[in-house]
């Protein structure tokens, strides 16, 4: 149980990078005051929460409804990951400023921190090791998440600006990873389900 809560915690944590978002959660609120800024925090990691648990809750439902398979899934998931982690790889300061919105829910809690990758990694992991322990290491994700905003200048302080952006490269670099297994996972399965189904 342990080894594979460590294996979703690492998972959720990679695909949510909440390193890699400090430089613009410190630039969307620095004009804030101290207050102001936690009760941000606090309001976004709800609300982030909130949708995460819904996608793990209503996913496989959703599934059964469209007529999607697994196999659909995790090729399509890994494509979502792939282009993800790509983004983070080659893109520039004009992806990072490109979201619009109320800060504290769009885009910080939806799509910065429960992104495309955060919610295609936590409907693959409760597939594979079921609810208690995705739902588990979402959790814990989301504390640590909300810890190390909550202590946002510290953390960048300590870390460095470059610090920050290599750490969040490095992450988008094992979300690639993570996304091409998944997708040559996918078509595997695929291809073996098809083969157990002919004469």
């Amino acid at each position: 149980m342990l080894h594979l809560f460590g294996l979703s915690f690492l998972g959720i944590f990679v695909s949510l990078d909440i390193v890699g978002t400090l430089p613009m959660f410190v630039s969307m609120t620095r004009t804030l005051s101290r207050s102001k800024r936690n009760a941000v925090v606090n309001t976004s990691m709800l609300v982030a929460l909130i949708v995460a648990v819904l996608f793990a809750l209503l996913g496989e439902g959703v599934f059964h409804y469209l007529s999607i398979t697994l196999f659909d899934f995790k090729i399509a998931g890994g494509l979502v990951l792939l282009l993800v982690s790509l983004a983070d790889l080659v893109g520039g300061p004009e992806a990072i400023n490109h979201s619009s919105g109320s800060t504290g829910i769009v885009p910080l809690a939806v799509p910065l921190i429960t992104g495309p990758g955060v919610i295609t990694t936590l409907l693959l992991q409760v597939n594979n090791v079921g609810y208690l322990v995705s739902l588990s290491a979402l959790c814990a994700n989301y504390l640590l998440a909300w810890f190390i905003l909550r202590h946002s200048e510290k953390v960048t302080r300590v870390l460095g600006k470059d610090g920050t952006v290599v750490i969040s490269k490095i992450a988008a670099l094992l979300l690639a990873t993570i996304a091409v297994s998944m997708i040559r996972a996918g078509v595997f399965s695929a291809i073996t389900a098809f083969s157990l189904q002919q004469p």
